[in-house]
Formats: structure tokens, sequence, C-alpha cells
């Protein structure tokens, strides 16, 4: 018969409900931006901006839930809030840049023609956006890549620049926006920086919220290898939802996407994350004696460092999942003329989360036990390795799918679980928040913010293709010299992970400190 814990139900229902929330929102935010006109370059440099928010942001913020014990459930419960309404509010962006215009049965009489420096001098921020059509008429009689401008509020009235159109019969006309010449436009719009601002708040809370989560897990739970146990709801919930966000956009979204079915999956998963949370019940532990002094000492040890620098490593490889694997799979099913590409990205989420990664977070406290944290760390950037070097091999990205599946456990879940564990068990009692923050600052602060514009540079101008095989060889290496580091130079030095005892107060001296 199978004990439930029910003490732990809470902390199990928020990670459930709270990356459920997310589960809509966060892997569309950079094709999103895409269907904007954001470049990959730009993107890429927006959200290479941002983890450096998230590495000031994490440590702070898990030094004031640390600082301010007893309000760190007020806090907790704050942040759940107001991030779920950042990435709600994106639901009044203005959709001033339209990614495709199309048009069926349309006469040639109907197409105007006019002048380029006519057109140009009369074009507008407000009133025009330029463009690039296809035209097919008949089997043998087409037109590709016609410049233009199409005059807004009134999309079919495209204006084709000194084009002479002879068919004689109805052509159906696809209009995409042209990218280089809306760009002054775009980057001068309310709808650009309505856009960044909003995801760079929604996401800081997010990820604030993540390391903020890991430490109250640990202060609840009995054995600190049960976090993965915990963890996995996270993964669950975020699968589902991902899944069926992905299909209700593409049954709902006509020639433009619509993106406000995900909104409201968001905010109905948020509200269950708060009731929750508020049954939650948060263990008060002794406050440290000297926050600065602890810190600094953990900070001098070279093993402590070197995991510092691996973490970061570690953002570095995962950010290309992070902000271009979407990139990549509209790129590519463009490329391979595959259909339904938001019920497909759907459904890779569903095959991270719902394959091997349920799986990974579920055993990863039995992984790290029997093989050390050094062996498992370096284990898992090789995974990443063989992972990215798979997609990039791939002819269809329904293939995307099972290697998701496989994949995605022995490398983005064993890995978050092995750093976070890591941070908890080396850091001294009563600080736990603030070396998580410490670590997911580096991780997904700082090692995001490099990968994001180092990937965004690549995909620009080598391609996908070539950027999935660098970070596969970047994958590799990492996990290599990881191990050689250890069984070298880290040989002899004193582990820092022995299992600690937290400070808990009595029920007297507690009610004496919230008192």
């Amino acid at each position: 018969m199978v004990r439930i814990n029910k003490g732990l139900l809470p902390i199990k229902a928020h990670f459930l409900f709270f990356m459920a929330a997310m589960g809509p929102i966060l892997p569309q935010l950079s094709v999103y931006g895409k269907e904007l006109g954001i470049s990959p370059v730009v993107m890429g440099t927006v959200t290479g901006i941002l983890p450096i928010l998230f590495l000031l942001a994490k440590p702070a913020f898990g030094l004031l839930v640390d600082v301010l014990r007893h309000y760190r459930k007020a806090i907790f419960l704050g942040l759940i809030l107001t991030t779920s309404f950042f990435y709600a509010f994106l639901y009044f962006v203005p959709s001033r840049f339209i990614s495709k215009y199309h048009f069926q049965q349309i006469q040639c009489s109907q197409l105007e023609t006019c002048k380029l420096v006519d057109a140009l001098e009369e074009r507008s921020c407000n009133s025009t956006i330029g463009v690039l059509c296809d035209l097919k008429c008949s089997e043998n009689e087409t037109y590709n890549d016609l410049p233009g401008v199409v005059k807004l509020g009134l999309q079919d009235a495209v204006c084709f620049y000194n084009e002479t159109l002879s068919c004689h019969s109805a052509c159906d006309v696809i209009c995409n926006d042209d990218i280089e010449s809306n760009t002054q436009c775009l980057y001068q719009s309310f709808t650009f920086w309505s856009f960044i601002v909003l995801i760079s708040l929604g996401t800081i809370g997010f990820n604030v919220l993540n390391s903020i989560s890991d430490a109250i897990c640990f202060d609840v739970i009995e054995n600190e290898y049960d976090y993965g146990k915990q963890r996995v709801w996270g993964t669950v919930g975020f699968g589902i939802t991902a899944l069926i966000s992905g299909y209700v956009v593409e049954f709902f979204s006509g020639n433009q996407w619509t993106y406000t079915p995900a909104l409201i999956i968001m905010l109905i998963c948020t509200a269950l994350d708060f009731f929750a949370c508020m049954k939650l019940e948060i263990p008060i532990i002794q406050a440290p004696t000297n926050i600065l002094k602890n810190l600094k000492g953990l900070l001098n040890s070279y093993q402590t460092i070197i995991f510092i620098f691996y973490a970061t490593m570690a953002g570095i490889v995962d950010s290309f999942v992070i902000y271009f694997l979407f990139w990549y799979i509209e790129d590519f099913a463009l490329m391979t003329n595959t259909s339904n590409i938001k019920l497909l990205e759907g459904l890779i989420v569903a095959s991270q989360t719902m394959g091997a990664e349920i799986i990974f977070f579920y055993i990863s406290g039995a992984i790290i036990k029997r093989f050390g944290y050094a062996a498992t760390f370096g284990g898992c950037f090789i995974s990443y390795g063989i992972r990215y070097g798979l997609i990039s091999l791939v002819p269809s990205p329904w293939w995307i799918i099972p290697i998701e599946a496989l994949m995605q456990g022995p490398s983005y879940a064993l890995i978050y679980t092995t750093i976070v564990a890591y941070a908890n068990a080396i850091s001294p009692p009563g600080m736990s928040a603030t070396m998580q923050g410490i670590a997911a600052g580096m991780d997904d602060g700082f090692g995001y913010a490099v990968g994001s514009v180092i990937g965004g540079v690549l995909y620009k101008y080598v391609g996908g293709t070539i950027t999935l095989r660098i970070f596969s060889g970047l994958s590799m290496i990492c996990g290599i010299t990881y191990l050689i580091i250890h069984k070298t130079i880290l040989r002899n030095v004193k582990d820092p992970t022995a299992v600690k005892e937290p400070k808990y107060l009595s029920p007297e001296n507690a009610r004496e400190l919230v008192a």
C-alpha cells in the first residue's frame, strides 16, 4: 500500500500548478517575438540581457527571504500573482506588425502597382507596412518575392513596386512582412517596447520564483534526495498545459496566431497555485548569525568556484532549447513543408516533460546518491551533446519528438536537480535561499545571457543546424573537462557536501520569532 505524505501535498501542488501556468507561455515567447518581426540577433540580445537581471534579482530576493524569514510566505505569494499578471498583460500588446497576409481569388486588375520612390515617400509607420508577396495563379503562372506595401486597415490594398502583372486568372496572394524594410518602424513602436518590458518583468519573476521554490522545498522535505520527487509534478503540469495550449492556439487561430487561449489557461493555473500555496506550511529555521561571513567562506572553496563555473556553462548549453529550439523548428518546418506547427510545438514540449524528464526527476536523488555529484554533472553535459547532435541530423521536425522524449531527462532534468541539490548541500544552515539564488543566477542568469547572445549571432550567420552542432561540441567538452578536473585537481579536496542538519526552532522559540 502506497503511503501519501499529506504534509508534502501543498509543495507538490505548487510545483504542479506553477509550472502548469508557465507551460502555455514560456515556450512561445521567442516565436511570439519572431511573429512581431524581431530578428534572431535582436531577440538573442534581449534574452541575453534578461538573464543578467536574473543574476542580480535571484541572490537579492534569496537574501531578502533568508533575512525576512517570517515574511517568506507573503513575498512568495506576491511574486506568484505579479509574475502571471505581467504575462497576462501581453494580451493588450497591439499587433502592429503581422507576419502574414493571405488573400484568396484576387484578380490582377485589383492589385495596384506603384513607383518605388513614391511608395517609399508615402510610407508611414502608422499607415503602411513593407511586404514581400508570392502570387500563385495557376500551375505555370507564379510570382515570387514581389516587393510592395500593404495599407494598414485595408489589408487587401497591396501596392507592388514597378511590377507588371499579366495573369489571366484569379490568384492566391500570400504576403509576409519585409523585416528589413520595417526594422526602424518596429524597434521604435509601442508594440516592441511593451512586449520587451512585459516579458522582462514576467521572466524575472518566474526565475526568482524558481529558486525560492527550490529553497522552500528543501526546507519542507525531510530527506534532501526527495527533492526530485516533488519537482517532478512541475514537469507534469508544464507538459500537460503546453500540449493543451498548443492545440487550442492552433484551433482558434486563423491567418493570424492568437495566444488568448494560452493566457486563459495560465490565469486559471495561477489561481489554483495561489490557493495551494495558502495551505503551504513553511517551517521556521533559525536565521544565520553572519550571512556575509558564511558566504565569503563558502566562495573561498575551489570546489564551489568550479561548481559555479560549470553551472554557468550548464546555462549556456541549455539556452538553445529555451530561446531557439522553437525558432529552429518553425524554420525547419517551413523548409520541409510541415503543417500544424503549433500542435507540433505543443507535442514536443509534452514529449520533453511527459517522457524521460518525469522519470529522471523522480530517480535523480538515487542517481546522485549512487554516482555522486561530479559523475552525474559530467554525464549530463555529455547527454546535452548527444541531444543536440541528434536534432541537427533528423530529416523532419517530427523526429524531434522522440529525441526530446528520451534526452530531456538525462540532460535538463538531471542537471537541474544536480545543481539545486549541490547548492543546498553546500549552503550554510539558514542560507539555502541565498545559495540557491547564487547558483541559479549563474546558471539561468549569466549562463543564459551568454548562451542567448552567442546562439542569436550564430543562428543569424551560420544557421540553426550548424549552431546546434556547435552547442553539441561545447556540451561534450564541458562534460569531459569537468570529469577530468574532478579526477585530478579536486581529487584530494574535501567534499563540502556532507549532509548538515538545519537548525529548526522549538515551537516556543518559533512563536517568539514571529511575534
